[in-house]
């Protein structure tokens, strides 16, 4: 999926039409886009903190079932397109053809940087330049229990009149960042993610740069590293995908299986 043109591949993507209902008809407009900053479920390469329990073709069943969740949230959202940034090809991962059937109706641009906080900062800049009145809502693929409502907030928020919001995951990393003006997601680059520190020292830079009370918290979520962590994320949505796969991967209570 990967090109040498993102802004071409979005605007192609955006004159075929998308699920999502973000335009305005009458003018083209799009208000506000869900990214969604996702990895194609390859074993060995998704969720390897699961293993063990689980072997990694398990784990990354985990990953295919928690990112289809996610894009149903993502396409429920009010009057949102959907942005996917994919890292790899659902060709090679779990449930390839359910994920490619479901990225079909959204935009996919490929990931671009080298730590994690450029690929977030290169999402929200391509979205930019080619949404340039849209809001934005950036997520992962590790809280499968969020909803529409959820992302919906988090837009409004955005909408009326503060600059960001943030999402802080238990673990203290981050789940959403909302952003008024997209360009601001280049605040957060130099953040250094996956420790204990990263959602309290992203929510200090994004305070540092946009003023204090222009900065809001959105409710905090758990997000999915751990077997135990998703045993509990499953109770929360036990009707989804990632339920079922929990249910069928860690059937014993804690996420341990004999």
């Amino acid at each position: 999926m990967s090109t040498p043109d993102t802004n071409a591949t979005i605007m192609q993507a955006d004159q075929a039409g998308s699920r999502g209902s973000g335009a305005d008809a009458s003018a083209g407009r799009v208000g506000r886009v869900v990214i969604v900053l996702a990895k194609a479920p390859v074993p060995g390469r998704a969720k390897t903190r699961l293993s063990p329990p689980a072997t990694p073709e398990g784990a990354a069943g985990l990953a295919a079932a928690a990112l289809l969740d996610t894009l149903d949230a993502a396409a429920a959202t009010p009057g949102a397109r959907v942005v996917v940034a994919l890292e790899g090809s659902p060709a090679h991962g779990v449930r390839g053809d359910e994920i490619t059937a479901a990225l079909a109706g959204h935009t996919v641009v490929p990931q671009r940087g080298d730590s994690l906080g450029e690929r977030i900062a290169a999402a929200h800049a391509d979205v930019a330049r080619t949404y340039p009145d849209a809001v934005t809502v950036q997520i992962g693929m590790d809280t499968p229990q969020l909803d529409a409502g959820l992302l919906d907030d988090a837009l409004r928020t955005v909408e009326s009149g503060t600059a960001a919001a943030l999402g802080l995951a238990l673990d203290g990393g981050w789940w959403a960042v909302a952003l008024a003006d997209p360009g601001h997601a280049g605040l957060i680059t130099d953040v250094p993610t996956s420790t204990d520190e990263t959602g309290r020292r992203t929510l200090a830079a994004l305070r540092a740069g946009l003023g204090h009370d222009a900065v809001t918290e959105l409710p905090p979520l758990s997000d999915v590293d751990t077997a135990d962590d998703a045993v509990r994320v499953s109770e929360l949505v036990p009707h989804g995908r990632f339920a079922r796969a929990v249910g069928d991967l860690l059937p014993v209570p804690g996420g341990v299986s004999p």
